[in-house]
């Protein structure tokens, strides 16, 4: 594939402030500012739409211009964990893990874990563009190869309005960011639909597909980055970590993207990780600016139903100093409140509530990381507090690590479902022991559907069956009744002479 030149580049860039200042008489109606800033301070953003189309710089510049349009309306460099429906993120349907023999990042798509129509289109192509903005800053714009896991699909999981969203992205609003797209397992009974897909793709985008089954995948991914269910030696089990997108410019790591390092660091909510010239001063050492209580671990316990902790944080120092707590699952805690600024000798109380939805056992596993740092101003606003967290470089900055101790309050009955132990509202425990069999429920529902579904197909055999026998057994009665007639004329015609 071709390079832009930096001719090429200096040329798109020149055009586009052009009609930008022919276009907006203000920056207030224009794009967004980290979109201008790519245009401005870099060449790479501008040399894909270059790539995309082949070295022609006025097609270049529409693309551009329409993409910067797209991005202003749907929002996408305000996109993150807070604003896109969860629930779809964390449900493994889409996922990125691991990279293909060109080193580029592998974007998984579990088709058995789609159904058409069971989620909100739009809130589901917010989710996409989560993880294509997400995968565009951990490798700053790297190709990625789209994995299409088909196996164990059906007409049922075949959603191909999603699968022309996906494409659409690609032609028109991410340039030159393809590497191939695998289709892994592919049932046939999905043949004609991909032969629409291809439809929708140009020539050079066609080439790029590959179908691929357990025995030919090493063609183009490494057993080493390939998962067992796919025949390879990774067995990963699918956990969604949080990515702050605010923070990042280059290659980050996180657990669900393996390049094959034996990195065994805990990352928290920002994914990235922290300047070297931070200090680990913890409770023990007497030096420490902050006083943490608990030490070490959080503790949890019930309120009507709901899971609460708490830690309180004093500033030891004569100095003022911000601190941030950082969760390494900030869809499971609600922390309030995450950061301030405390004076000499101030202390403050960090409430941490399990938000609804999630289980009660396994919080041993979820870490908390309280930091400080010196500043000047103990009345600093939230957005200046956030500021100066995003640029900490070269500060010094002391952290201590937390993590949860599971409830002392809670029992499991026989069926497995947490019950706590408290002398709290009874109401409110009997709706929680409601909602679990709720969930029961619903899983029972959907396994009779499945099994309707089984039943209907052994019916639909067993028609086809009967009536091949009710035709084969009618055609041999009249071949027999045939038969009977001709050997009949004969002795007739016989006892006549």
């Amino acid at each position: 594939m071709s390079q832009a030149t930096q001719a090429q580049i200096d040329e798109l860039r020149s055009l586009f402030q052009a009609k930008f200042e022919e276009t907006y008489s203000s920056k207030e109606d224009a794009f967004h500012p980290n979109d201008l800033a790519r245009i401005n301070n870099g060449d790479s953003w501008l040399g894909r739409f270059i790539d995309h189309h082949d070295g022609n710089v006025s097609e270049a510049l529409n693309m551009l211009w329409e993409t910067l349009e797209w991005r202003k309306k749907f929002g996408t460099n305000d996109i993150s964990e807070s604003n896109v429906r969860m629930e779809y993120l964390i449900d493994g349907s889409i996922f990125t893990r691991n990279r293909d023999k060109d080193g580029c990042r592998l974007f998984i798509f579990k088709s058995k874990k789609h159904y058409k129509g069971q989620k909100d289109f739009d809130e589901l192509k917010r989710c996409v563009v989560y993880w294509f903005e997400r995968l565009e800053k951990m490798d700053n714009g790297k190709h990625i190869t789209l994995f299409f896991d088909m196996a164990d699909t059906g007409l049922s999981n075949m959603d191909m309005e999603f699968t022309k969203y996906l494409i659409s992205l690609f032609k028109q609003y991410y340039p030159n960011f393809l590497n191939y797209i695998l289709i892994f397992e592919m049932p046939w009974v999905l043949n004609a639909a991909f032969k629409i897909i291809k439809s929708w793709l140009p020539e050079k985008a066609v080439e790029k597909i590959k179908f691929v089954n357990k025995k030919t995948l090493s063609t183009y991914v490494e057993p080493e980055q390939a998962l067992k269910c796919w025949g390879g030696l990774d067995d990963y089990t699918f956990t969604f970590v949080p990515f702050e997108f605010e923070n990042t410019t280059g290659d980050m790591k996180d657990s669900n993207s393996n390049d094959g390092g034996n990195n065994k660091k805990v990352h928290f909510a920002d994914g990235s990780q922290l300047s070297n010239n931070i200090s680990e001063k913890y409770e023990a050492n007497p030096n420490a600016i902050l006083l943490i209580n608990p030490p070490e671990v959080i503790t949890f316990s019930s309120d009507g139903g709901d899971l609460h902790g708490s830690l309180t944080i004093t500033n030891k120092s004569k100095q003022i100093i911000s601190y941030k707590v950082k969760t390494t699952s900030p869809e499971k805690f609600r922390v309030r409140p995450s950061s301030g600024c405390l004076s000499e000798g101030e202390n403050v109380t960090i409430n941490v509530a399990l938000q609804p939805g999630f289980q009660l056992g396994g919080l041993s596993r979820d870490k908390f990381l309280v930091m400080c740092m010196n500043v000047d101003n103990v009345n600093m606003s939230v957005s200046d507090i956030n500021e100066l967290w995003k640029n900490n470089a070269g500060k010094q900055i002391e952290q201590h690590r937390l993590r949860c101790g599971e409830p002392q309050n809670l029992t499991a009955n026989r069926n497995g479902i947490s019950i706590l132990n408290t002398s709290g509202d009874v109401s409110k425990q009997l709706n929680s022991v409601i909602s679990s069999v709720q969930k029961l429920h619903n899983s029972q529902e959907h396994l009779q559907r499945s099994i309707k579904r089984i039943e209907i197909l052994q019916l639909l055999n067993l028609i086809l069956f009967i009536t091949i026998s009710v035709i084969f057994l009618y055609m041999l009665q009249n071949e027999l009744s045939l038969e009977r007639g001709g050997g009949g004329a004969s002795s007739s015609m016989c006892y006549r002479e």
